[in-house]
């Protein structure tokens, strides 16, 4: 048994992971400060603190006695992230350092690190490789890579072990349903459920790679137990699969509206998870289509045929 620190354990993939890690026998502590996290979503065999990783004093005592870390808390969202530069920065990159260094003090063995696929942008070959430069389109991705970058340097220059994974558009119980920086899965459901029309942007053949939340969580747990990482590797985590946008509105089913495209956004997104498979030992078991009709019915939505 360990002693794991989750942040974002509130969040939709944090509480997710902390059920898993509980199922498994460990304790867990988790950091929230509820901005988007739901405090019905703890598990109530974990500890919860009410608390902001951008506070660094106020974050470090609970890093004490604690084995691994899973920094899984963020302001997420594109939209966001260009609409508040500011806060998301602060969250993103300032609270990703803090976490780094209270897990450096607290001498913690590893750090898990919640890292994105939009650090790619737009790149001219498919699918996504980690050894490609990045080229972020918006702050969000900007702002998620120098988390992986400075990841990599606290384990060069503290020797604390790291692992950064980038996560492919994920899906599955739990995923934020409101506000005005959801996905595009629950962006369609809602409209579906208010018998409203899905708006696609552009012609809607771009497309996206998807990851059942139930996969990435078990990434994230054979991230912090392997021995082949720790050096601030960088691994994809996703289906290694393209589906289109116009494919998932066919599936939800309903009127569909255009709108005009987003330029923020990279055209397509496939990952390359070959080096994954070779250094956690992962493969993603949830194929999506099955995950996505799933998930509809879960909430009383019949899927098109």
């Amino acid at each position: 048994m360990s002693r794991f620190l989750v942040t974002g354990g509130a969040g939709f993939i944090g509480s997710n992971l902390v059920d898993k890690l509980i199922e498994a026998g460990h304790e867990v502590r988790i950091l929230d400060n509820l901005s988007t996290g739901k405090r019905e979503r703890v598990n109530p065999k974990a500890e919860f603190i009410l608390t902001d990783f951008t506070k660094l004093d106020e974050i470090k005592p609970y890093f004490n006695g604690i084995d691994g870390v899973f920094h899984v808390g963020a302001l997420p969202r594109i939209q966001l992230s260009i609409d508040d530069p500011v806060i998301t920065m602060q969250a993103n990159v300032m609270g990703t350092l803090n976490v780094l260094v209270a897990a450096r003090d607290a001498k913690v063995k590893r750090v898990v690190y919640s890292a994105s696929s939009s650090a790619y942008g737009n790149q001219p070959i498919m699918p996504l490789r980690p050894d490609m430069p990045a080229n972020p389109l918006n702050p969000y991705g900007l702002q998620k890579y120098i988390g992986e970058k400075l990841a990599e340097q606290f384990n060069r220059f503290y020797g604390l072990e790291t692992v950064s994974l980038r996560y492919f558009n994920v899906y599955g119980p739990r995923m934020a349903d409101e506000g005005a920086y959801v996905t595009v899965i629950a962006i369609f459901k809602r409209a579906r459920k208010a018998g409203e029309p899905l708006t696609v942007a552009g012609d809607g053949e771009q497309t996206r790679d998807f990851t059942h939340v139930s996969d990435v969580v078990r990434a994230n747990m054979l991230a912090m137990a392997a021995d082949k990482v720790g050096k601030g590797e960088v691994l994809n985590v996703g289906g290694g699969e393209q589906h289109s946008i116009n494919k998932i509105a066919h599936i939800v089913g309903g009127e569909i509206k255009h709108i005009p495209p987003r330029g923020a956004e990279a055209r397509d997104t496939k990952a390359d998870i070959s080096l994954t498979k070779e250094m956690l030992g992962w493969d993603p078991l949830v194929k999506f289509d099955d995950g996505l009709r799933q998930l509809l019915r879960d909430e009383g939505i019949e899927p098109a045929a």
